[in-house]
């Protein structure tokens, strides 16, 4: 499958609306649209909707009053750890009551049950567990599973990481077909596909149109430049987690403490990392915060924030 193919089927699978090219307007329901400038030429306008970790919500309140909260604050989804907590029936009850949506979860076992690892029983414990956070996330109304694709360490080694991860996310492939919702492989803290040309190959070799991304801008500050990474993984970032870092507190305080930063106060040249999303025509149509959370007035800061760096679209 070459490139244009990829992209075309990633488009019908997902259930992508074509829109007109002489269109100007951006749908709500879309991340972009694409129109023409005074020269003539095509431009894509890039939408970004705002979302939150549901654990960021820390006021103690009902489900249904926690998803309102979020609304009033400015954000319009709320991502979950998955397999849910919550009876499902009472998450799409509050849903509907509060309007929020829920585009994607993230699988919760993917760390203490590696696809990586190498005992196929502890793979087959990720994979029984994606496959239900795929059927989850589509009766959610969503379409993307964030996946850690493995973890690298004194046991595993890079290579077998490799090997064994690809493998087991080829079993997830026909559980991704079934629901028609996509596997997002995220950049993480687990020494394992380290530079942005890799974790672009690791994609390619895979070769699905629904295994692509989940690229997390605020984890590679450690060791790149998010920007790179956008323009090399380009098409392949389903969905964009948010989080802020400082080199300079990492290199006097301890590694994690570059974290303890706010947006918009660490090292993100959140002007040059929005180029870059609108450079390559992204259409995910997320951003969701995973910094920690607190009470209304801390969410609200974090909802302006965001307002702010989503501006420099």
């Amino acid at each position: 499958m070459n490139k244009r193919e990829f992209i075309k089927s990633a488009a019908v699978i997902a259930g992508v609306t074509a829109i007109s090219p002489l269109s100007a307007a951006v749908d709500p329901s879309t991340s972009a649209s694409v129109f023409r400038d005074k020269a003539g030429e095509e431009k894509k306008s890039i939408a970004l909707r705002k979302s939150l970790g549901f654990g960021m919500i820390n006021e103690e309140l009902s489900l249904t009053d926690k998803f309102k909260l979020a609304r009033n604050l400015g954000f319009h989804g709320v991502e979950f750890n998955s397999p849910v907590d919550f009876p499902m029936a009472e998450i799409l009850k509050a849903k509907e009551k509060s309007g929020i949506e829920l585009p994607s979860v993230v699988n919760k076992d993917h760390w203490s049950s590696p696809l990586s690892d190498p005992d196929p029983e502890v793979r087959k414990k990720c994979i029984r567990s994606v496959a239900a956070s795929l059927r989850e996330v589509k009766e959610l109304g969503g379409d993307t599973v964030l996946v850690v694709p493995g973890v690298v360490n004194e046991k595993v080694s890079y290579e077998q990481a490799y090997i064994n991860s690809q493998g087991a996310i080829r079993e997830l492939i026909p559980y991704a077909e079934e629901t028609g919702m996509q596997i997002a492989l995220e950049n993480v803290w687990n020494n394992f596909l380290l530079s942005p040309v890799e974790a672009k190959r690791f994609v390619d070799e895979i070769n699905h149109p629904l295994v692509g991304w989940y690229f997390d801008i605020g984890n590679v500050l450690r060791y790149g430049w998010p920007e790179h990474w956008i323009r090399t993984l380009n098409r392949r970032i389903m969905k964009l987690h948010i989080k802020e870092f400082s080199r300079e507190l990492m290199n006097t305080k301890g590694l994690r403490e570059g974290f303890k930063v706010d947006l918009l106060k660490g090292d993100n040249n959140w002007p040059v990392v929005m180029q870059a999303v609108r450079e390559i025509g992204h259409t995910g149509g997320w951003l969701t915060a995973e910094v920690p959370g607190g009470d209304r007035n801390h969410l609200k800061q974090i909802s302006l924030q965001m307002d702010e760096i989503i501006s420099y679209l």
